[in-house]
C-alpha cells in the first residue's frame, strides 16, 4: 500500500478506470452474445435490430479505448458476414 498522498489517489482512480472499462467491456459483450442468439435463432428482423446495435456499440467501444480500432473493424466484419449468410 502506498504511503505518498498522489500515489494512494492513483490507485483509487486506476482502480475506478479498472472497474468502468471492465463494466464496459461486460456491456460489449453482452451486446455481441445477443447479436449472435438473434442469428442463431434465424430471425432476419431481430438479427438486423441487434446488428445495428452491436455495431454502434462496438464503435463506441472504440471511442472509449476499451476496443482497439483493428479489433473492431474485425468484429465488424464478422457480424456482417454472418448477418449476409442468413439471406
Amino acid at each position: 500500500m502506498p504511503n505518498i498522498k498522489s500515489a494512494k489517489k492513483r490507485v483509487s482512480l486506476s482502480r475506478a478506470a479498472n472497474e468502468h472499462n471492465k463494466m464496459a467491456k461486460s456491456a460489449l459483450k453482452t451486446t455481441i452474445k445477443k447479436f449472435d442468439a438473434a442469428v442463431a435463432s434465424g430471425d432476419k428482423a431481430q438479427a438486423g435490430a441487434a446488428y445495428t446495435a452491436a455495431v454502434v456499440a462496438v464503435d463506441k467501444a472504440v471511442n472509449k479505448g476499451i476496443l482497439h480500432k483493428n479489433n473492431a473493424a474485425r468484429k465488424k466484419s464478422s457480424m456482417t458476414l454472418k448477418i449476409n449468410a442468413m439471406a
